[in-house]
């Protein structure tokens, strides 16, 4: 496959692989130790600890300064006290891989910057260690006496990272002991104990405990890391942090000790984030001009980057899986090991796709030949697969990673030398008109492609392959459009009322939504029956919020609890399916294999469309005792998947019990039997629509569906059970919507039109 280098026209083979660098990007040597560093003319190294001046009179003195203890830099090295002698060597292992960070060497300064302020904006590029040595270099400061909170957007880095630390501090990990120092927490998996004192977690989870304790009282510390990725809920987090220091410094908390906050990023705007912790700290400076004292801080990490030789597509690929492969088989032929491949995908269909040619593939190549190892990176994998990721390369051979954006700055993969970069990215749209949201393949900003890129050099010398021309890169946005300003904002307002802030217009966001999208989230709470009429929030939405679903999936497990209903676990187990991130049925292409699949699933396909499906499916895997691995081969249905929603299902009926709505007798019950009743349907529908009201069409006469709100047209999708029956229902409800060509309804059931009728007179009249 011919590609074009950056900056240069077509030209021979030969020509094209050889190395032309970014115009944006100049490699140089620094003076210590031959080390290289990039910069870029938009880049200003800011001195460490460099402080913005304002003036303070908090309540609780500042930590004095101090000399660290000898173990703050490294505080397992403390006596070992009973720590088994394996997890002390691999501490002491790691040592001088932590020591060679770009960050090590800040340590000090980024202590005394907390010292002295309660606000710190650190950026240092992906691979400076940032993530893994910040909580460490705090955890031994006199002010940290509870736990550090370090947020990530991704469940794969939560755990990735908490795993590491625990490493590196030679302590247990998770639930491993009582005494585990290091652990994390993610949706629909908690694995802390008392004594952890490093804690990962989602953004959502942190969010989840603000809205059990606005003050964040267990935490001595909360580090926002990746705050680049701008997603909804960091803008979230650090519009109530915001908040909560300028009240802690006005005195207004009934925190008795300050709460300190560190801001990380890769390649946010500095100045940007300081403007926005200044201004809310504005008011009480001017109140208190008596002193001299600054409250935010800013740190500059330097990271380590190797050239990177970019080559580019002459002309724009058809096929990004084909070029893809094309591509690892042609440095495979060429390149000498060590070498890894890091592949940018769009999403796991595509990275399961060309991991099965990889597979194939590499079979036929010559027996002298290096081998291949092709490892899959998505959000819905098992833990033990996402670990596989970053055990070292086995010897004669290459790991081809096949990665979501996951792998751009959330983790860092160790042996990567070359990377193959789609383009491309879902993101979350939110369509105005339909008044409904999807994921899309869209192209990455330059931001984000030059991430990639520089995934090649962390450890030497590399190349990036881009699979899009020169032209379509000089296209591409600067930035990524932050979250906030493109997608639903239900589950943000939610959230927000529920944490008492009444006027969301007025809440500090870091780039305000548009006042539209405000208003239509408003609007639809109000139709879920979460706000009452003067917009405070109701019972209903306070419950919704302390649940771990979504805000729509959340009013349908209220309304299946009502005793009208009483379907509730019935609910469960479909949400347990709604919920995972794998699919449950394998999508299967060869037609003769895609008939044997139609004819093993017969018996938990469901007449009334994919929600009862699921239901079957769960209860009938649920009830397997023997061999469940089995089961779901004879049934083409994925394990995996499977495994993970009966791990949801386990939280969700412990949540609803925490929330009264379910009894321990009535789960107890349920234990022993798991058959559903047909007699059940209904009601079990009838609660989907309560939820997914705004998901609903009518049947056409033309044979096509509209949407009740909106009169728009949409299409079942192929991957549904009511996909191609002749008579079709004269109304559905769907909990998915994808858009590509056309809109589709996805997870779609048949419901009566009497049936939404009498919802939308509740929603509408209450």
């Amino acid at each position: 496959m011919k590609f074009d280098e950056e900056g240069t026209a077509a030209a021979s083979e030969e020509q094209r692989l050889e190395t032309t660098l970014e115009p944006e990007s100049v490699i140089e040597e620094t003076e210590d130790a031959g080390s290289l560093k990039e910069s870029t003319p938009k880049q200003r190294k800011a001195p460490p600890g460099k402080r913005h001046k304002h003036d303070n009179s908090h309540q609780n003195q500042r930590s004095e300064p101090r000399k660290s203890h000898p173990d703050s830099i490294c505080p397992a090295g403390r006596a070992n006290g009973g720590v088994p002698p394996h997890l002390i060597r691999r501490r002491d292992e790691l040592l001088l891989t932590r020591k060679s960070l770009p960050i090590w060497p800040h340590a000090e300064s980024i202590r005394e910057a907390l010292r002295k302020n309660n606000v710190l904006v650190l950026t240092g590029e992906t691979g400076s260690g940032k993530s893994t040595q910040v909580p460490q270099f705090l955890i031994s400061e006199p002010w940290c006496t509870k736990t550090i909170a370090i947020t990530q957007p991704r469940r794969v880095a939560a755990i990735s990272l908490a795993r590491r630390v625990a490493e590196e501090m030679g302590s247990f990990f998770g639930n491993q002991s009582p005494s585990a120092k290091v652990g994390y927490s993610v949706r629909f998996d908690n694995s802390c104990g008392p004594s952890t004192k490093v804690k990962f977690l989602t953004e959502g989870m942190l969010l989840q405990e603000v809205l059990r304790d606005p003050e964040m009282n267990q935490y001595s510390a909360v580090v926002v890391d990746e705050v680049h990725e701008r997603s909804v809920n960091v803008d979230l987090i650090l519009g109530f942090l915001r908040n909560l220091v300028t009240e802690i410094e006005k005195g207004g908390s009934r925190r008795k000790l300050p709460l300190k906050v560190v801001i990380m990023s890769a390649t946010a705007d500095v100045d940007g984030l300081v403007k926005f912790f200044d201004e809310g700290f504005k008011k009480h400076a001017v109140e208190n001009t008596s002193k001299d004292s600054s409250l935010i801080s800013t740190c500059f990490v330097e990271g380590r980057q190797y050239p990177v030789k970019t080559l580019y597509l002459p002309a724009p690929s058809v096929d990004w899986v084909e070029s893809a492969l094309k591509i690892i088989f042609q440095i495979h032929y060429k390149e000498p090991l060590p070498g890894d491949i890091l592949v940018f995908l769009t999403g796991q269909d595509k990275i399961e796709s060309l991991e099965k040619l990889v597979n194939d593939y590499a079979e036929a190549m010559p027996k002298e030949m290096p081998k291949l190892l092709a490892l899959p990176l998505f959000a819905a994998l098992p833990q033990q697969a996402q670990q596989r990721i970053f055990q070292p390369t086995p010897r004669q051979t290459r790991k081809v990673i096949l990665a979501t954006n996951i792998a751009e700055t959330s983790v860092t993969v160790p042996g990567v030398r070359f990377v193959i970069d789609c383009g491309k990215s879902k993101i979350k749209q939110f369509r105005s008109k339909l008044g409904l949201e999807s994921l899309l393949a869209k192209p990455v900003s330059k931001s984000a492609a030059i991430q990639r890129k520089g995934r090649a050099g962390r450890e030497a010398p590399g190349q990036c392959y881009r699979l899009y021309t020169e032209a379509d890169y000089k296209t591409l946005e600067e930035r990524t459009t932050p979250e906030i300003l493109r997608c639903d904002l239900v589950q943000a307002i939610l959230t927000m009322k529920a944490r008492g802030v009444n006027d969301v217009l007025n809440f500090p966001f870091l780039d305000r939504p548009p006042v539209e999208a405000l208003k239509e989230a408003l609007f639809q709470l109000l139709r879920l029956g979460a706000l009452k009429p003067d917009g405070t929030i109701s019972d209903i939405g306070l419950q919704m919020a302390k649940l771990p679903v979504t805000p729509k999936l959340g009013r349908v497990l209220l309304e299946a609890g009502r005793p009208e209903r009483n379907c509730l676990l019935d609910i469960i187990d479909i949400i347990s399916v709604l919920s995972t991130e794998d699919s449950v049925f394998f999508n299967i292409v060869n037609e003769e294999k895609k008939e044997q699949a139609e004819e093993a699933r017969r018996n938990v396909y469901r007449r009334e469309g994919d929600h009862l499906t699921f239901l079957a499916t769960v209860q009938q895997y649920a009830d397997e005792q023997t061999d469940r691995r089995a089961w779901c081969d004879r049934h083409f249905v994925s394990h995996r998947a499977m495994q993970n929603v009966m791990n949801i299902r386990k939280q969700l009926r412990q949540q609803c019990q925490t929330l009264k709505l379910v009894t321990a007798e009535q789960l107890s019950a349920a234990s022993a039997t798991s058959s559903h009743s047909a007699n059940n349907n209904d009601a079990v529908l009838k609660s989907l629509l309560r939820g997914f009201l705004s998901n609903t069409a009518r049947l056409c006469p033309d044979g096509s569906y509209k949407t009740f709100i909106g009169n728009h047209t949409v299409a079942v999708h192929p991957s549904s059970v009511l996909h191609g029956r002749k008579v079709k229902a004269e109304a559905i409800v769907f909990s998915e919507f994808l858009y590509t060509n056309k809109a589709y309804a996805k997870k779609v059931s048949a419901v009566q039109m009497n049936w939404i009728e009498e919802v939308m007179k509740e929603a509408f009249d209450s």
